[in-house]
């Protein structure tokens, strides 16, 4: 059994960015936070899988390229080999879940470059 409080643990930028709540043993769990205009660079895991759960906000995915929205109660699945890139264009805070399974001892992620994004 482990508990813990999101308030224990700091956000790879401050205050925002990724920030883990548990790495393993068999998955990692965490909340990610961009704020108006930020983004995380595209890349892909090439063991585990990703799932994200909307908290606050919008956000806008790329997965393989493709333009997915995403609001609060959305749940977005990134299989491994699956290419994600997130980017806040709105004017709020976004913050979701992440899942990534199974746990992977060493650092799984390939940074690619960014999709191309059509202007609206």
């Amino acid at each position: 059994m482990k508990k813990v409080n999101e308030s224990d643990f700091e956000y790879r930028f401050g205050d925002n960015g990724p920030k883990y709540l548990t790495k393993g043993p068999n998955v990692d769990v965490g909340v990610v936070v961009l704020k108006p205009g930020q983004d995380f660079p595209n890349h892909y895991h090439t063991e585990c899988e990703e799932i994200f759960y909307i908290l606050e906000g919008e956000i806008d995915f790329f997965i393989n390229g493709e333009k997915i929205e995403a609001k609060p109660g959305d749940m977005i699945q990134c299989r491994p080999g699956d290419s994600h890139y997130l980017i806040n264009q709105s004017e709020m805070r976004f913050k979701a879940v992440f899942i990534k399974s199974p746990h992977i001892g060493k650092n799984d992620s390939v940074v690619i470059d960014k999709p191309v994004i059509a202007e609206a």
